[in-house]
């Protein structure tokens, strides 16, 4: 939203033109040969392997660990690629602290896992800086499959499709693909426009055709495109915002987080971004974090992170709030909204605070805002789907859901935990499901 008459406080170019590239340089900086081999060595290539467990994707982490230990990252790659075609991206972006490096034996006797994250990015970066595809596509089937968005889940189902010999055409509401990774991830996170490099070296699989601008209720009819295709992936992601239920909801300067990250992936000038004076973010997951700090690397005087539960029960890991916290977001838990403030636009954001079974204890206070961002979950925002399981499409097995011909993964399909690797993961499963039900 731009600035107006209205919320004076919003504003562009808050910092010196140079504090933009160093407060948006790379979170983990990608290690170098010497760096990554000394990183291997840690490892115990454990026969039980309790990182590659909990993996939601299975990569193989001893064997790739080792691969670098032995001077073959390229070799590292294709491990990690075959059970995560979107290796490079999750290597910059899955919540390894929470996962694998949690798992990780060195973790539980040191308190200091091996760097598998950046162990995974220094292998898939080697391998794509050298231009290479390592794999290829099977004879030709003469099926074709239709999926519908260009987010983690569309394209891990895609590649894994493409790779089997399937003719595959992405549709996707927006000019870029990608999903998340190039509209919803903080721009710390992946930078030098990685989410598109990736997305151009995944399609060197061929078979693959993508058409921008192309959604459900927009131009696509779930009916005929099960008609026209062999079957059907849903990977749409969800593109409704939860809204807040309070008074004043609807004034100037209250806003999605999920638009603001999206704002400013694609800014080609951060100075330009504008944001305000004093920044309130409501919500306890890695979009609530990722509007929080990044409001505050832009040049926000106080920026405050307020969460209705305990800091126990946010969904964004003890890293990411450490992280949010040493920028100086200031976060504030057992609070809910109960009316925003303001003559037109937002001044004031009230709030009361809450037990733990979320019950109002009668106690409120108020914040001063002139920009809020709403960061409390998302919904499908339709209804001409498959059945649902609460706010989700339903689904069974690898993605199928309750219409035949169809499957879905991803953030829109039930039982994920809306994790990057986890979309993939899923695509990918039905991918190979899908191609066991056309080849039967």
């Amino acid at each position: 939203m731009s600035p107006n008459t209205l919320t004076p406080g919003i504003a562009a170019g808050r910092l010196p033109a140079k504090a933009y590239a160093e407060n948006f340089s790379d979170l983990h900086p990608v290690l170098d040969d010497h760096e990554a081999h000394v990183a291997a060595d840690r490892c115990y290539f454990c026969h039980d392997a309790p990182c590659m467990t909990a993996c939601p994707t299975s990569i193989d982490i001893p064997l790739f660990i080792r691969q670098i230990a032995t001077g073959t990252p390229e070799a590292a790659a294709k491990t990690i690629l075959s059970q995560n075609i979107l290796g490079g991206m999750c290597a910059r972006v899955c919540p390894t602290e929470t996962l694998c490096e949690e798992a990780c034996v060195r973790e539980t006797a040191e308190g200091e896992p091996v760097q598998i994250g950046r162990l995974q990015r220094y292998a898939t970066d080697t391998l794509m800086a050298a231009g290479v595809h390592p794999f290829s596509r099977a004879a030709s089937t003469g099926k074709s499959i239709a999926v519908l968005g260009a987010g983690p889940a569309g394209l891990s189902c895609a590649h894994r499709l493409a790779m089997k010999g399937h003719e595959v055409v992405i549709y996707d509401p927006r000019p870029k693909s990608g999903g998340l990774n190039e509209y919803g991830i903080a721009s710390y996170k992946s930078v030098g426009g990685f989410a598109a490099k990736e997305v151009e070296w995944l399609m060197q699989i061929g078979g693959i055709t993508v058409k921008h601008g192309e959604a459900l209720g927009a131009g696509l009819c779930l009916e005929k495109l099960k008609a026209d295709y062999d079957a059907v992936f849903l990977g749409i992601g969800l593109a409704g915002v939860n809204a807040l239920d309070v008074e004043g909801e609807d004034k100037d300067g209250v806003l999605d987080a999920v638009e603001f990250i999206a704002d400013l992936r694609q800014a080609s000038d951060l100075a330009k971004v504008p944001v305000g004076r004093d920044v309130v973010v409501i919500g306890g997951g890695m979009t609530a974090i990722d509007a929080a700090v990044q409001a505050k690397l832009l040049g926000a005087l106080n920026v405050t992170l307020v969460y209705r539960r305990g800091r126990d029960r946010m969904n964004a890991s003890v890293f990411e709030q450490d992280l949010a916290a040493s920028k100086g977001v200031r976060i504030i838990t057992n609070a809910s909204p109960k009316a925003v403030i303001g003559n037109g636009a937002v001044r004031e954001i009230e709030f009361e605070y809450t037990g733990d079974d979320l019950k109002p204890t009668g106690d409120a206070f108020r914040l001063a805002a002139d920009q809020v961002f709403k960061a409390i979950g998302q919904t499908l925002g339709r209804t001409d789907l498959p059945d649902l399981d609460g706010r989700k499409i339903a689904v069974t097995g690898a993605g199928r859901t309750s219409m035949a011909g169809v499957w879905a993964g991803g953030d829109c399909a039930s039982g994920g935990d809306d994790l990057t690797v986890t979309a993939v993961a899923e695509g990918r499963d039905a991918a190979e499901d899908i191609h066991a039900s056309l080849m039967a």
